[in-house]
């Protein structure tokens, strides 16, 4: 399994009650020691601005309609008692109960819809995000995906973003109430009496600097949930498409006990995180609890002393009540904040990663191409200090099908990825028609090379729309033409419903064989001035193959082709055959030439028919 390595001990799993014997861990995604950074929460606010201009009038609308009205009520409480109950007037009891109703409906109304109407913009901003994230990361360049498994990658598209969501749709106009709420509170009650305002808001003080030391643990706590999230996340996506596998070692206790143990270490990191986030709640409570006592310990003092009324004491007990509310509402909002800033601190890190594959600023279009390509002292390293390419010069006249033929790990297939540019090389250069590769568009250079892999790839979708992925602009009739090429129509037909069957995720439904005739088809719908056909034969049986090598000769024809096969029986025709050896070419030549010089390529012909022999024997 190519995402992980074997260790003795993993602390984290042994915590977990995993045993001590040798296991398989993921290694957790790299820990951002990062200050809390306003400028993340920046980032994140830029992309509120293009609907700014639909949600200014109607928040600060909503926002101010929610506030005045919250803040009204206990002054008709406080009204109430020193004038309409201590006076006994009924007729202005009975009117102000009524004012008081009218402004609940009206908070009520202005609430539902401000969350309404915040919801639906919130949704919109996290689906420019999402949209934003996964253009980025279609992007970059193979190196990025070579170091970082699938799920982790996926983590950051779904659950990440996923945990904005709330910032998004609520959080920040709910932030704003709560501060216009807690100012206009703080107002009216230095009004009312400013000596017992400032007794009661000694405590806050006190609040922040016992919550402040809880702030780089708690973004910890939730950094270290999201990790393990990501762990999580790339086991099942290893897990899911290695089924088969597994299930023919019999692996699946082991496989299980594994992923019960970071299931287990995920549950764990959660409930530390949880307990941290949970602080604030108790802090809360605690400070109000304190500020009731004084209100009504130094309030009693003065109603006494005839300083203030006894309805101004209720509404004191009543706004204070409205004073913790929203301050613990933006202690919890503190606590959705950090959660953010660790999801929107991985998104960044995505967002910021820069292909290393990059077009100039300038880089022009290819024109189309003849297929004339030139590599010229190749050098090239997947890691620093360990080259896989060693001074490759190579010459292919258009028209020329080029076949790359030595062990594995001699550098065939890298020079396929350095041709498609999906790599740039350390040093020299490779041209096409006499342009540098690295000087025109990677659209423009890559819609005119095809390839075929021998792991090919099928989309959920018809047979019918695998095929024009090659060309999504092509009729159904160029479509069957491309899959009669390649005899793939025979089969297709036979499908219960023909071109428009259904197939999953990979093809399952398809053999292995049917997947690569599928693919055939697509590249002949392509259309490419270059082919490569990389092991596109290797799944393929004796007889498809005889009747693909018919249809190769349509589908070579006049193109520059590059094949890599082990089977050396489909290259023989090849018009140049080059041999490679630890990232060097030690032999070309044609078949005949080859054989004749009786060096590396006889040898590997020689025991590849000394293998067919002995398995016929």
């Amino acid at each position: 399994m190519s995402n992980r390595r074997k260790v003795e001990n993993d602390d984290s799993l042994k915590q977990s009650g995993g045993s001590k014997q040798q296991r398989f861990v993921y290694q957790d995604d790299e820990v951002m020691e990062k200050p809390f950074d306003w400028g993340q929460m920046r980032r994140l606010g830029k992309y509120m601005m293009p609907y700014r201009k639909q949600m200014l009038p109607i928040i600060i609308i909503t926002i101010l309609l929610v506030t005045l009205t919250k803040l009204a009520i206990p002054l008709f409480i406080t009204y109430a008692i020193d004038h309409a109950l201590m006076e006994k007037n009924g007729k202005l009891l009975l009117i102000i109960i009524a004012s008081m109703a009218a402004v609940y409906i009206i908070q009520c109304l202005a609430s539902n819809y401000r969350i309404r109407y915040t919801s639906m913009i919130g949704q919109r901003v996290i689906h420019d995000l999402r949209h934003d994230l996964f253009s980025h990361i279609q992007s970059l360049s193979f190196r990025f995906f070579d170091k970082r498994p699938a799920g982790s990658v996926l983590v950051r598209v779904t659950n990440d973003i996923n945990s904005l969501q709330d910032l998004f749709t609520n959080g920040v106009v709910n932030v704003l109430i709560d501060c216009i709420q807690l100012l206009g509170i703080v107002i009216i009650l230095l009004m009312f009496n400013v000596k017992l305002g400032l007794a009661i808001m000694i405590t806050v003080p006190l609040m922040f600097l016992v919550s402040t030391s809880l702030r780089k643990k708690i973004r910890r706590g939730w950094q270290d949930v999201r990790m393990k999230q990501s762990r999580i996340n790339s086991h099942l996506n290893e897990s899911i498409q290695g089924i088969k596998v597994t299930q023919a070692f019999t692996q699946e206790k082991e496989n299980m006990q594994y992923f019960n143990e970071m299931n287990d270490v995920n549950r764990k990191s959660w409930d530390r995180a949880s307990r941290l986030n949970q602080t604030f709640g108790p802090l809360i409570e605690i400070t109000g609890a304190i500020g009731y006592c004084i209100l009504f310990w130094y309030g009693a003092t003065l109603v006494a002393a005839g300083d203030i009324s006894i309805g101004v004491l209720v509404g004191f007990a009543t706004y204070i009540g409205h004073f913790w509310e929203p301050i613990n509402r933006l202690g919890q909002m503190y606590s959705q904040l950090l959660i953010a800033m660790a999801s929107s601190e991985r998104i960044f890190e995505f967002m910021d990663e820069q292909p290393t594959v990059q077009e100039k600023r300038k880089a022009r279009t290819l024109p189309p191409i003849q297929g004339n390509i030139r590599l010229e002292n190749i050098v090239f390293e997947y890691e620093p200090n360990r080259p896989a390419l060693k001074g490759i010069s190579l010459e292919v006249q258009s028209g020329q099908s080029i076949a790359l033929v030595g062990h594995t790990g001699s550098g065939k297939s890298t020079i396929i990825n350095l041709l498609c540019r999906f790599y740039d090389p350390v040093e020299g250069r490779v041209m096409i028609d006499g342009h540098d590769i690295r000087d025109v568009t990677v659209q423009s250079l890559r819609s005119q090379i095809g390839i075929v892999l021998q792991d090919t790839f099928i989309f959920s979708g018809t047979i019918r729309d695998n095929i024009r992925f090659g060309r999504l602009d092509a009729t159904d009739e160029e479509v069957e033409l491309a899959a009669k090429a390649v005899h793939a129509h025979d089969f297709i037909i036979n499908l219960p419903n023909g071109y428009d069957t259904e197939v999953q995720e990979r093809g399952s439904m398809l053999s292995m064989g049917q997947r690569q005739l599928l693919s055939f088809a697509r590249a002949l719908l392509a259309d490419p001035r270059i082919l490569i056909l990389d092991e596109a034969t290797a799944s393929i049986d004796t007889e498809t193959e005889l009747k693909i090598q018919e249809a190769m000769k349509t589908l070579l024809a006049g193109r520059t082709s590059f094949i890599i096969a082990h089977r050396l029986s489909t290259i023989r025709h090849a018009d140049n055959i080059v041999v490679l050896d630890h990232g060097r070419i030690m032999e070309t030549g044609n078949h005949d030439e080859l054989m004749k010089k009786q060096g590396i390529y006889h040898g590997l012909i020689q025991a590849q028919y000394k293998f067919l022999n002995e398995a016929v024997g």
